[in-house]
């Protein structure tokens, strides 16, 4: 199974649709959107997928789905992220993110990594 970690931050800010007026709610629009990706997965990653999404500041606290697991980040998102990649037990791991310092960190760690609208 493929470990599918998403920088919730960096995702909902690839966006200019306000998200920064309701940051838990659009925690949780995303949430729903990543749903159905653990049965159906993505191109190129087969279903199923173990989806995480990382979450950090006023977004936290949205809760988990049946389908997403959600972490709330104690600090950097970032450094959540970090460590999920270097502590899974899955070996494939892919993060989404946009972020250049994430995904040199990431895939120094053997992850590979997919831009926002990999998700959107």
């Amino acid at each position: 199974m493929t470990l599918l970690v998403v920088d919730g931050a960096n995702v909902v800010g690839s966006v200019p649709d306000g998200w920064w007026k309701d940051r838990a709610g659009a925690a949780v629009r995303l949430r729903e959107r990543l749903r159905p990706l653990a049965a159906a997965g993505l191109p190129g990653l087969p279903p199923p997928l173990d989806v995480v999404l990382v979450v950090e500041g006023r977004a936290q606290g949205i809760g988990a789905a049946p389908e997403v697991s959600v972490v709330d980040a104690p600090g950097s998102g970032d450094d959540t992220i970090v460590d999920l990649v270097r502590d899974a037990e899955d070996p494939a791991v892919v993060v989404v993110t946009a972020d250049r310092g994430l995904r040199e960190r990431v895939t120094a760690l053997g992850a590979d990594v997919l831009g926002p609208r990999s998700v959107r």
